[in-house]
């Protein structure tokens, strides 16, 4: 990844915000988290070619209704490319440490099949691409979909999220 940009950080309100529309399928809150998102990012975006989602498993997609990725990657005035797949349910990732989130990632995103060749082509090759999701945390998500999307001829990736959180053995504990 070349360069990631988040809108702020995973706590207080937005920490609530983004449970919300996750969690609580609070879709219409896409949009100002959009907003939020073009903002922050709009160096990011400026001469991108298209913007990509980071994909949920189809198992939890269903579970969902949606995929917040999605929803946001719609708000930022590019083409949306579905160019990456799931291919393995992962753990979640909350409360994984730097290395075991990346080996719950370690192979578990592939170029769509829903992805025709000569749209691949068009999309990818030699493209300047922005991948989207709610949250960062140690960027092994984003990092494993930059390396799949690089394997298939991207010449740049970024990543835009909503929030940034601390990785958990960084996060400080509250004292009472």
């Amino acid at each position: 990844m070349s360069a990631a940009r988040a809108a702020g950080e995973y706590d207080g309100s937005l920490r609530d915000i983004l449970h919300a529309f996750k969690y609580a399928g609070r879709r219409g809150l896409a949009d100002p988290l959009g907003a939020m998102l073009r903002e922050a990012g709009a160096d990011l975006l400026r001469d991108a070619d298209c913007v990509v989602p980071v994909p949920l498993h189809a198992w939890r997609r269903m579970h969902r209704g949606f995929n917040q990725a999605g929803e946001l990657a719609r708000h930022l005035g590019l083409p949306v490319a579905h160019a990456l797949w799931r291919v393995r349910a992962t753990a979640p990732q909350a409360g994984l440490h730097a290395a075991a989130r990346r080996r719950n990632v370690t192979g578990a995103f592939r170029i769509s099949p829903l992805l025709r060749w000569g749209q691949r082509d068009r999309r990818l090759v030699d493209a300047v691409v922005v991948l989207v999701d709610d949250v960062r945390t140690t960027g092994a998500t984003l990092d494993a979909c930059a390396s799949t999307l690089i394997g298939a001829g991207a010449r740049e990736v970024r990543a835009l999220t909503v929030a940034r959180a601390a990785p958990p053995a960084t996060r400080r504990t509250k004292t009472l």
